[in-house]
């Protein structure tokens, strides 16, 4: 493999977290629910994903228990702010210092131990072909649902009733339970997709990027995860392609790092993805693309029905 083709093979694997954290957000987004808790539901999901494939040697099982762990830190989020009406951002907050406490008690006897990576797919006569075939077709399923799952929650929230019933629901939840949609059952399945989406995240970081578990290995990318569904303007497409941007950044800080280009310490470059999330946050916020953020109207406003 030469090396640009392997500089963008390991772009598609740096996104692929970011990708599973910020669809499944943006969902719960749509919906008028604001959960800050991202980072927490990944690292659930990466220690969970983890113990599970080293305890029982099955991949497959590992990755369905780290999607049932993120959804279940969801599931508590939501009961707090869904059914307890307390407020989502304070909430969001104290579910990723749970996640990240609870994380590092759980993993405590894994830390440093080595796991297989999850296999890749070899697509005889694909994987082969040059460029195409190892940025294409060389990459393990976790790669694939992402992308795969981004397009079905593209056309979920376009094209099917149900999707525009969500995205009715985050605009305007009083019209919406006056139409007789449950605004507040169409908002756990939400939080829940959500939950299960950063789960998955956090089991790719565990079981295939890093096949190890390490303390807070999400390093943040729950917190990119958020800005990235503003960077999106809260559409899939944009998240797709704003994952694989943000990913770029992480592996070009890393190569530059090796090849030793910057005559700066090691640590400022480790900070570029981060001061990237930073800087385009400001740039659509201030600048001409301000007006076409789109927010939904609802976002973080809880609800009560009054009957």
């Amino acid at each position: 493999m030469d090396p640009v083709t392997a500089l963008l093979v390991t772009v598609v694997t740096a996104a692929t977290p970011l990708l599973f954290a910020a669809v499944g957000e943006l969902v719960v987004e749509r919906s008028g629910v604001l959960n800050l808790g991202v980072e927490g539901m990944m690292l659930a999901g990466a220690v969970t994903g983890f113990a599970v494939t080293l305890t029982t040697g099955s991949g497959t099982i590992g990755i369905i228990a780290a999607a049932f762990a993120g959804a279940a830190m969801a599931l508590v989020f939501g009961f707090l702010t869904l059914t307890l009406l307390a407020n989502q951002v304070a909430t969001g907050l104290a579910l990723t210092i749970f996640g990240v406490g609870l994380s590092a008690l759980v993993g405590s006897g894994f830390v440093g131990t080595p796991l297989p990576r999850l296999p890749r797919l070899d697509l005889p006569g694909l994987t082969d072909l040059p460029v195409v075939g190892p940025l294409l077709f060389g990459h393990d399923v976790l790669v694939y649902m992402a992308v795969l799952l981004t397009l079905a929650v593209a056309w979920f929230l376009a094209r099917s009733r149900a999707g525009m019933i969500l995205r009715a629901v985050g605009e305007n939840h009083e019209a919406a339970h006056g139409l007789g949609y449950p605004v507040i059952r169409i908002r756990y399945f939400a939080v829940l997709f959500g939950g299960l989406s950063a789960g998955l995240g956090g089991a790719f970081l565990s079981l295939a990027y890093t096949p190890m578990w390490i303390e807070q290995m999400t390093a943040g990318r729950g917190w990119i995860a958020l800005a990235l569904v503003v960077f999106a303007a809260w559409r899939p497409l944009r998240v797709l392609v704003g994952a694989y941007l943000f990913g770029g950044v992480t592996i070009l800080q890393l190569h530059a790092q090796g090849m030793g280009l910057f005559a700066v310490p090691s640590q400022v470059l480790s900070m570029l993805p981060y001061l990237a999330t930073i800087v385009v946050l400001v740039v659509i916020s201030v600048g001409p693309w301000k007006g076409r953020l789109q927010a939904p109207a609802c976002l973080g406003r809880p609800f009560h029905p009054t009957h």
